[in-house]
Order: structure tokens, then sequence, then C-alpha cells
């Protein structure tokens, strides 16, 4: 992915408030708040060039690709965080800034 569209994307990131929730690894962890954002509750995973969404509750793939250690890692964190995750989520249903989360370690 060439210099101008990765700005492009950080830039439109940054306009949809995804605030990060976590990073680990390489990995960062963001989820959209605005209300009534679209089920199922999910979040956005960065990993390089790669990006994707993965679902919270059943750890799928809903869009993009992402290495399988880095899906092992996410689902990993996901397990270990998915209260602290679903609590984020009603908040960010309301409108409301999610809480960070604890990297994996």
């Amino acid at each position: 992915m060439d210099l101008n569209k990765r700005i492009t994307i950080f830039a439109i990131q940054n306009q949809l408030d995804m605030p990060t929730l976590s990073m680990f690894f390489g990995i960062i962890i963001r989820m959209y708040y605005a209300p009534k954002e679209h089920n199922p509750p999910h979040i956005h995973v960065y990993y390089q060039e790669y990006t994707s969404v993965i679902d919270i509750s059943n750890f799928e793939l809903i869009e993009g690709d992402l290495p399988i250690r880095q899906i092992r890692l996410v689902t990993a964190w996901i397990e270990i965080h998915k209260d602290e995750l679903i609590a984020d989520w009603k908040l960010c249903q309301n409108g409301e800034k999610p809480f960070s989360i604890e990297p994996l370690k």
C-alpha cells in the first residue's frame, strides 16, 4: 500500500472518531462510537497493511483480511476481554467514548 493511500485511510479513520481501545504486538484495536452503530458488536483491527472487522460475540472475521497469527492473538484478546468489549459497545451505542482495554501480554 502506498504512502498516500495510508495517509488517506488514517485521516478518514480519525474523522470517524474511532478511538484506539488497545495496542499489542503491532496490532491496533479500535471501536467506532456513534449512536446506533450497526450490529453485530465488532471491533476494527489494523496490522501493517491489513485491516479487518471482527465480531466480538463469535470471533468471526466479518470484513477484510489479517494474517492467521494476528487473528489468533486478537481472538485470544477478545476472549479475555469480552465483557469489557461488550460494555464498550454499549457505551458506543449511546454515543459515549469507550474505555481503553489492557493489551495482550
